[in-house]
């Protein structure tokens, strides 16, 4: 029996049952923008299902165990045979099959496929972002094998299954597969170019034998792997398998698994190649052009992602706020604390806006939309990608103490929030790819003007931001010191014209009136008073 100085009130319920694909209505709202008339209603289907699965108690669960049992290294068997494997709690299994069988493997195999993808995404990195590294890389790997015709052959349909077919066997045994990718090496970081992993040819025709060292390489228990080495011809990019055709493990030694601060689920790894079989993909020499159709795709998972971890502390946040009361009424209704709710709402949909759109042009697929995607990609990771541990550090400080408590959920989100920024090339890495679209390629600005043009006229802040914007970019030379800035610009012009064409007015107007206009201050929680703050809280509730 409780004692009578323990009764429980004034706590919100649990955040459980509720289908995080529906209860996100700027989410809903852009699939339905960008899906056709007669996919929409299967769509919408087949993402509430995923919705209701993430927003479930079971997955909950399973997502708290994942992170509380981080994989783990086994090098040698019992016998002291080198075995470099890593396991893995059952929960990560049970979360990484869902996301398999939801399609976040499968983008390129059905109609809308990138849009329906992107939506599914977001909302399972919400369930736990860690099994969301090996999803995006599998998805990702498929523009890359492209450059070889005949290894997209083979490989794009086990990369795209529907099937998690876990264990290491032959690729040729099983129902899906997983990829992974290292390019990452210690002594050179971001700079590719310094990769010094060597690839000796071998006798048969675009068969070679690695050697060299992986500072990060993400998922070292997928099926394959892209890397990047040294030919004699220059910079190449390989597949490398875990397991050779005829059953025998590859050359594939993991030396330790990473300690992280976050995205402790998932298993990132120092790895050695020492005679390691090789499968060239694409021209020897060209390995940067053609590794980066995989990169692309994952820079794009990296916007998604922060899009679904500020979704998910907003929604954790608004609901606290709710059902929490304080100084004689729920804390949402006191204005100060619905101004800092509405400040991080804003943001929110902004992120899901944008990574929507850009999801949207990979579907369509045409000249106008790769070149949008060429400068919309890396300005929206770099800036997405930054907000994302501000808001959700504020959002944990909406529920106070409790926020502060691990089994809150909330320092889970914390924790993982600056990844996405750092991973696929850090914040100076993107503004330097802004730049050099904007320096090399015209026509992807071009692309730019013409889609936040089709917004001009509709607010007075946008357009002279769009004036502003247009004046900085009149002279490049010796940019580079000013890159950071002009990627802010360009992401925050795309926000605020795809939130003025599509957002309900109070939205459009709190993002324009703040982002665009200047009226707001350096913390959130400092939108101007007179907006209708009520309505933006209420669109982000999360209700059941």
């Amino acid at each position: 029996m409780a004692a009578r100085t323990h009764i429980v009130t004034n706590q919100p319920p649990p955040l459980t049952g509720v289908d995080l694909f529906t209860t996100d209505r700027a989410l809903v709202e852009a699939v339905d923008r960008y899906t056709e008339a007669d996919l929409r209603q299967a769509v919408r289907e087949e993402l509430s299902g995923l919705g209701l699965s993430a927003g479930s108690a079971q997955v909950q669960q399973w997502a708290a165990q994942a992170d509380d049992n981080p994989p783990r290294l086994r090098t040698h068997d019992r016998y002291g045979h080198r075995i470099d494997e890593v396991d893995f709690h059952p929960a990560w299994h049970r979360l990484l099959g869902k996301g398999v069988a939801a399609g976040l493997t499968a983008a390129w195999t059905r109609p809308a496929g990138h849009v329906r993808r992107a939506a599914a995404f977001l909302v399972w990195t919400q369930a736990e972002a860690g099994t969301c590294c090996p999803l995006s890389m599998t998805h990702a790997a498929v523009p890359a094998l492209r450059a070889d015709p005949e290894l997209a052959a083979v490989w794009e349909p086990r990369l795209t299954s529907l099937v998690y077919d876990r264990g290491l066997r032959p690729a040729h045994r099983k129902a899906g597969v997983l990829f992974g990718m290292g390019m990452t090496e210690k002594q050179g970081g971001s700079d590719v170019r310094a990769t010094t992993t060597v690839a000796r040819p071998l006798a048969e025709d675009g068969t070679y034998e690695l050697t060299g060292h992986k500072w990060f390489c993400s998922a070292p228990m997928s099926d394959a792997f892209l890397m990047l080495a040294q030919a004699p011809q220059g910079l190449t990019c390989f597949l490398v398998p875990r397991v050779l055709d005829d059953g025998t493990r590859n050359v594939f030694l993991i030396q330790r698994l990473k300690d992280k601060l976050g995205n402790r689920s998932n298993a990132s790894a120092e790895v050695e190649f020492d005679g390691t079989w090789a499968r060239r993909v694409g021209e020897e020499g060209r390995g940067v052009r053609t590794i980066l159709e995989m990169v692309a795709a994952t820079r794009l998972d990296c916007v998604l992602g922060s899009a679904g971890l500020m979704r998910q502390a907003v929604a954790q946040a608004v609901h606290h706020c709710t059902h929490r009361e304080a100084f004689d009424g729920p804390l949402v209704d006191k204005p100060l604390m619905r101004n800092v709710l509405a400040d991080l709402a804003v943001e929110s949909e902004a992120a899901t806006v944008l990574a929507m759109r850009l999801a949207a042009a990979c579907d369509d697929g045409g000249e106008q939309e790769r070149a949008l995607l060429r400068i919309a990609v890396p300005a929206a990771k770099y800036w997405v990608t930054k907000r994302c541990a501000p808001v959700v550090v504020e959002a944990a400080e909406c529920l106070g103490g409790n926020g502060y408590v691990t089994e809150s959920g909330m320092p889970r989100l914390v924790r993982e929030s600056p990844l996405n920024s750092i991973w696929e090339g850090a914040g100076n890495i993107q503004a330097l790819d802004v730049l050099r679209a904007l320096r090399r390629e015209p026509g992807a600005f071009d692309a730019y003007l013409r889609e936040v043009g089709r917004a001009r006229g509709a607010d007075h802040r946008l357009d002279a931001a769009i004036r502003d914007l247009l004046t900085a970019l009149a002279d490049l030379e010796g940019a580079e010191a000013g890159a950071r800035r002009l990627a802010e610009r360009l992401a925050l012009v795309l926000q605020g014209a795809l939130l003025v064409r599509h957002a309900p007015p109070e939205v459009a107007d709190a993002f324009c009136a703040s982002r665009l206009g200047g009226d707001w201050g350096p913390t959130f929680g400092t939108l101007p008073h007179t907006l209708d703050l009520a309505s933006v809280v209420e669109r982000a509730r999360p209700a059941a």
